[in-house]
Formats: C-alpha cells, sequence, structure tokens
C-alpha cells in the first residue's frame, strides 16, 4: 500500500491510454480512422489535476487520431504515443520533461505496462488490470479503466496533498 509521503512526492501524473482512460474497446470507421471512448468524468478530473499545478500526460503505445484529438481537449503536460517498449518511453519522458521516477505515479491496465509502474515512485493497477500488475503495482483502483479509475487516482492525489478543497471551491459557491 502507499503513505502519504509517498503521495506528498508525486508532481506528475502518467497514464496509459487503451484500457486506462478507455475501456480498451476500439473499433474503426469506414475511413480506417479509430473510435474510442474516453470517460468525461475522468478527462474533467485530469484537467482539474492540471489546474491544481500537477503535471499529466500519457505514454501510449499506440498512436491514433482519436488519442490526438483527447490530448488536445484535455491540453495535458506532455505525451509520447506509438512507445511499444513501456520502458524507455518512461525513462525518454523523465529526461524529455526534467522528472525523476519517485515524483511520478504511472496508471496502466495491462503487462505491456509493468515496466513503468515498477520504475514510478507509485504505480497503479486499475480495477480491470490484467493480474500480472498486482505483482508492481502499489495498488488497484476500484473503478475500472475507462470508467472513473483516472479520476478516482486523482482525487486520491489532490486530498494527499492537501489541494482538493482549493479545486473544488469554485463547484461549491
Amino acid at each position: 500500500m502507499i503513505s502519504s509521503v509517498d503521495l506528498q512526492r508525486i508532481t506528475t501524473l502518467i497514464f496509459d491510454i487503451d484500457g486506462t482512460l478507455t475501456d480498451g474497446k476500439v473499433a474503426y470507421g469506414e475511413s480506417g480512422d479509430v473510435i474510442k471512448f474516453f470517460d468525461i468524468g475522468d478527462l474533467h478530473w485530469l484537467k482539474l489535476a492540471l489546474r491544481a499545478g500537477l503535471k499529466v500526460g500519457i505514454l501510449s503505445g499506440r498512436h491514433d487520431f482519436a488519442n490526438d484529438r483527447m490530448i488536445a481537449d484535455v491540453k495535458l503536460s506532455f505525451a509520447l504515443q506509438g512507445a511499444k517498449d513501456k520502458a524507455a518511453g518512461f525513462e525518454q519522458l523523465l529526461r524529455e520533461n526534467n522528472l525523476t521516477a519517485g515524483e511520478c505515479l504511472c496508471v496502466g491496465d495491462d503487462v505491456v505496462d509493468m515496466p513503468m509502474l515498477r520504475r514510478a515512485g507509485i504505480g497503479v493497477a486499475v480495477a480491470n488490470a490484467a493480474p500480472e500488475l498486482d505483482e508492481v503495482a502499489s495498488f488497484r483502483t476500484t473503478a475500472p479503466g475507462g470508467g472513473g479509475a483516472a479520476a478516482e487516482i486523482v482525487r486520491m492525489v489532490l486530498k494527499e496533498k492537501n489541494l482538493f478543497d482549493q479545486i473544488m471551491e469554485r463547484y461549491r459557491r
């Protein structure tokens, strides 16, 4: 399990996309476009994390227009797509964004995400992640990927960093 001290060190949230920010299903349109469904609540909480001063990015093995569109809409801090080797991709993100592994919380759903979860300060498996992720994840969310897991993580981090009430103030007026 993770401690409050561990969460205090977190400055950056890094998410896989397929199966983590989506339910993992992919459809192809007539023109070959990839169609995915992102949970709007998850995306809103990513924006709230950004508003609170956290860095939020993605590390995905796929690169497609649906990902590009979500990244632009949310205005993520950084994104690395097409990273088939998540260990190398994670190291690249650390270098390019002047980060340390210990300040990153990484979220994934399948075995390809194990290297980044193992290396991160905190590794998180979504509720419906492959069971093998329990070997490297600090914990498993109660909500599934693409169905509230990202919102659950952001809430937890904001509360532990005493940023939650500040972010909620505009909604409580």
